[in-house]
């Protein structure tokens, strides 16, 4: 295990080392830091708001109520989350170049507002909220990038507004800043204009079919799949809710095989699909969230020594048992962090794999159709999602110990990594 770690460092560290230093990588990285505390406060209240089988408990008006008065919390942080990334990013990015930051983070995200189709079911001047959450990030992203750029090379060409001497220095840094923030969103409205003409209609169209149309041509079955958890790890990744994107894919498929199990279920026929929502929602994200992160929360509860990592367990690991783990993606970091790219991407792969072929054989039951709330705990839901059937708990327990073993040499690199820089503060 020694020697495995050796390589890995010999091989990752490098490489971790110059995406590292990339500026767009760093400028993402802390971008996402500025929204770590939302997003934790938010899942926190995804959580509360939907704890499992409450609405049986609650009356119907009761439950409703009890919803309304908390998802305030989630709407204005998760929901919106991709506003908070497009500052960070745009207020990192210039102050790398010692600007004045806070124009870097207004301009991404007026630049961002402007590329927004501002139409709701017909009623203009109404943005939707979707666009300003995870679907909407990798335009953002991209906006705060260039958006930056353009404001940093308008200031570095001196297109500013000098003002004379004994002006406040608050008003002399508007003004200096006026030129350079409008050349920029002016930018941004011609390429809004411009895509106007195209059959995209909006730069937003135009990135979900590239992303979209290549999916269309997979259906169901374990090699689309596993393609499937692929994409939705490797998007993840990049910052990109990959649930939304590939599920709007694959849902329709996955929730009618999930039904034709039902129907046998209910029939007490042999359930003749493997695949399907339950699948997806209770063997893979129903441990801990997108990419199985509870058992890596485990895991640093035991093994990490870096005071970095095991508080962000405690933070995360409420949700965690939730399935909410946005901490982790965000605060481990996950998104673009080489180190963990690897466990990251084949833990689920590996997982969706044997847990079919244990289907398969018979060894754990197929889904029965039940739809389980996804915030239920792990084991409870395999439980329940198999029709009341123990060894449905028992196949959730053994993918986490997948999980783990593919994950403890990635934990302990990073432990290692996170320690020895605290050491050195």
């Amino acid at each position: 295990m020694n020697r495995f770690m050796e390589i890995l460092e010999d091989v990752l560290m490098p490489i971790a080392d110059k995406l590292n230093n990339n500026r767009y990588l760093t400028a993402l990285r802390n971008g996402f830091m500025v929204a770590l505390p939302l997003i934790i406060f938010g899942s926190i209240f995804v959580v509360i708001a939907n704890l499992p089988f409450l609405d049986r408990i609650l009356s119907e008006e009761a439950y409703t109520a009890y919803q309304n008065a908390l998802g305030p919390a989630s709407a204005a942080t998760l929901s919106i989350m991709g506003l908070f990334v497009i500052i960070g990013i745009g207020y990192k990015m210039v102050e790398q170049r010692g600007g004045e930051a806070i124009y870097g983070g207004v301009v991404a995200l007026g630049s961002f507002l402007i590329l927004t189709p501002q139409v709701v079911e017909g009623v203009a001047g109404v943005i939707p909220t979707a666009a300003l959450g995870a679907e909407g990030m990798f335009v953002g992203i991209i906006t705060a990038f260039i958006a930056a750029e353009l404001y940093q090379w308008f200031v570095r060409k001196d297109f500013t507004i000098k003002m004379p001497e004994g002006v406040p220095s608050a008003v002399s840094r508007s003004f200096s800043s006026l030129i350079p923030v409008s050349f920029t969103l002016t930018a941004f409205l011609v390429l809004r204009v411009l895509f106007s003409f195209t059959g995209f209609e909006t730069v937003q169209n135009f990135v979900y079919t590239i992303i979209q149309q290549p999916l269309t041509a997979l259906g169901s079955g374990l090699p689309a799949t596993l393609i499937a958890v692929l994409l939705i790890q490797v998007f993840w990744f990049f910052g990109l809710h990959g649930q939304i994107i590939v599920n709007s894919i694959f849902d329709p498929i996955w929730y009618a095989l999930n039904d034709q199990n039902f129907s046998a279920f209910q029939a007490g026929e042999e359930l003749p699909n493997i695949v399907t929502k339950q699948f997806i929602d209770t063997f893979l994200v129903g441990m801990g969230g997108t990419g199985m992160t509870l058992m890596v929360l485990i895991m640093i509860f035991f093994v990490a020594k870096s005071r970095q990592m095991r508080e962000l367990a405690k933070l995360g690991g409420p949700s965690g048992i939730f399935n909410v783990n946005e901490p982790v993606i965000f605060g481990l970091p996950i998104v673009m962090n080489p180190l963990v790219l690897i466990p990251w991407i084949l833990a689920p792969v590996i997982v969706a794999a044997v847990t079919y072929f244990a289907m398969s054989v018979g060894f754990a039951p197929r889904p029965a159709g039940v739809i389980v709330p996804w915030t239920t705990p792990v084991l409870l839901s395999g439980y329940l999602a198999t029709g009341n059937n123990i060894m449905g708990a028992v196949m959730q327990l053994i993918n986490m110990g997948i999980v783990g073993l593919v994950w403890f040499p990635f934990i302990k690199l990073l432990d290692r990594q996170y320690y020895g820089e605290e050491q050195t503060i």
